[in-house]
């Protein structure tokens, strides 16, 4: 049977790439692994293997480094755009370029009273310790006229211990779950929001401060919401945001449940009082939406797991 060539895009992925930034004494870290996918005129290298219009992926990973001394990273948004404008302006062939970056956040370590006049309160303007809570994410992608950026994080894992309850749900002769109404709610965040941008300079969102922002209404649409279901915290965290942050037109979420469940101390003569849970792994709940600006058009892909 005749085939043809289909969707198809290539590259080089996960380049981790560490921009330390002097400023006298003090160092700024940004850390980002960064994955490039170009496509276009690629037909022969696919059918003949001819690779006249082949940029070596060699060639995409060197370019990462080289830009990072270039350009610096000030966001992984910004360095994105500058990546895959030079791919599509720089390469006749490559008609369209797609940046995925993970960001790994970096705190400084805190000298104690006691050491700092032994070491020097300078040393803690170089010294740094991982942050944990999350990792950023984003996507970049750009076609020689229009752009497409979307960010985002994963692995944010929240808790409210109280003000969160679960009952009046469909039952049928499967049902075992008691109705809750006063449980831990708890959920791993994964994320993402697409900005409304095109390519007006002028009007280029500030990446960072709107990342930190978004994250402030998540957490806080999270804390605040008195929760009668993870769908309604969903909502609240996504209406936050869009309601907030002009800059934003569609929000994803993908939320597992992280179920916390009452163990029974009853065979041991003690009464839980909403004390003592186990917090089960699997299988969890998955609860996934989009909240969109009145008027959007969805374009944040459902499955999120390849952004």
């Amino acid at each position: 049977m005749p085939t043809i060539l289909g969707q198809n895009q290539y590259g080089k992925a996960e380049n981790r790439v560490v921009k330390i930034t002097r400023d006298g004494d003090t160092h700024h870290i940004k850390d980002l692994n960064v994955s490039v996918a170009l496509s276009g005129d690629l037909e022969d290298v696919h059918l003949s293997g001819s690779n006249a219009n082949c940029l070596p992926t060699d060639t995409t990973k060197n370019t990462v480094y080289a830009f990072a001394k270039e350009y610096g990273i000030e966001s992984a948004e910004q360095f994105g755009i500058h990546l895959a404008r030079h791919f599509v302006t720089s390469q006749e062939p490559i008609k369209q370029a797609r940046i995925r970056i993970e960001e790994y956040s970096w705190e400084r370590i805190a000298t104690s009273e006691a050491n700092s006049k032994f070491i020097g309160a300078d040393e803690v303007k170089h010294s740094f310790v991982r942050k944990g809570q999350e990792t950023r994410v984003s996507e970049i992608v750009y076609d020689g006229e229009n752009w497409q950026i979307i960010s985002g994080l994963k692995d944010l894992v929240v808790m409210n211990s109280t003000n969160s309850e679960f009952w009046g749900y469909i039952k049928d002769k499967y049902t075992t779950l008691q109705e809750a109404y006063d449980r831990i709610l708890a959920t791993q965040v994964s994320s993402r929001w697409r900005f409304n941008w095109t390519d007006d300079e002028q009007r280029m969102p500030n990446w960072e401060k709107s990342y930190e922002q978004v994250k402030k209404h998540m957490l806080q649409a999270f804390a605040e919401t008195y929760s009668l279901s993870l769908q309604q915290s969903l909502y609240q965290m996504g209406s936050r945001i869009i309601n907030s942050r002009s800059e934003i037109d569609e929000v994803r979420f993908s939320l597992p449940n992280k179920h916390h469940f009452l163990v029974d101390l009853e065979p041991f003569g003690l009464k839980n009082d909403n004390e003592v849970y186990y917090a089960a792994d699997r299988p969890y709940g998955l609860i996934e939406a989009t909240i969109l600006r009145d008027g959007a058009e969805p374009k944040i892909p459902v499955d999120m797991t390849n952004l």
